[in-house]
């Protein structure tokens, strides 16, 4: 896409942290926006600072993780708007436990929300991108889609398999002129740690610290996902701990036992 200035964008999870900054930024790039989320309140605030920018916007209440409502979504939004460019699927949520203590329902929790969310914002928004021969679907994986971390499980598995999904979608839609960018975003602050199960509130309390003290603001992410929808950049790394362990894992994988150690203090 050679512009944003016009065109319609949906983010998930856009009630607060990566979503709301993102469908900032769309806004002030051009779009109007449909704002996603289980989060009323979160979602009517963003809708307030789209408008305030100047641009449309509609909310809708929606649970990513069932395919009737995501389908229900899609028609919702054409419906509000006439028309999709940019789908942003964001929604996501953690669970710090290890394997062996971790409850299956939880697991099942996080792999609906940040895995089948984004299947579902892809694939129904899909056929409609095609058609109008134009679009641009994000998909938010992570660091943790990079490496694995301790207490992270179910968190890993779901930001490995969006990437993979994201580079396999993004090989069968070349030619299209549907572009499609996996994103890694290291530590930023957002309230996902504040609202993810924990086994240990000490271990909380201790991340909380770390992600109010040491990360970068939703902001920096959304300013990348602008350049990326731009530039059609298949991959986008956010924080300098992303393009570490980004080049350890390629260069040396062992040495990334370290940058593991970094972080496992966070959940012990």
């Amino acid at each position: 896409m050679k512009t944003l200035k016009g065109k319609v964008a949906v983010v998930t999870g856009g009630a607060g942290g990566i979503g709301r900054a993102t469908a900032l930024r769309l806004a002030a790039d051009g779009c109007d926006v449909a704002i996603a989320d289980v989060n009323e309140a979160g979602m009517d605030e963003t809708a307030r600072e789209v408008r305030a920018r100047g641009k449309r916007a509609s909310v809708h209440r929606v649970d990513v993780s069932k395919e009737d409502e995501m389908a229900r979504l899609v028609d919702d939004v054409h419906a509000a708007h006439g028309r999709v460019h940019v789908v942003v699927n964001n929604a996501g949520v953690a669970v710090s436990q290890t394997v062996a203590e971790h409850d299956l329902a939880d697991f099942e929790w996080v792999v609906g929300i940040n895995f089948w969310g984004v299947v579902y914002g892809s694939k129904l928004f899909l056929p409609r991108l095609v058609e109008q021969g134009e679009g641009h679907i994000v998909n938010i994986s992570s660091v943790f889609g990079l490496i694995g971390l301790p207490t992270q499980s179910a968190y890993c598995a779901t930001k490995f398999a969006v990437r993979g999904f994201t580079e396999a979608l993004r090989a069968e839609l070349v030619g299209t002129g549907v572009g499609v960018t996996s994103v890694h975003p290291g530590g930023v602050n957002t309230d996902i740690v504040k609202s993810a199960r924990f086994a240990d509130e000490r271990a909380r309390a201790r991340s909380v610290r770390f992600f109010e003290t040491r990360t970068v603001p939703p902001s920096r992410v959304a300013d990348g996902i602008s350049r990326a929808i731009l530039r059609d950049q298949g991959r986008l790394l956010v924080t300098a701990e992303t393009y570490v362990v980004d080049a350890l894992k390629r260069v040396a994988p062992s040495l990334t036992d370290a940058v593991v150690g970094r972080f496992k203090g966070l959940a012990e």
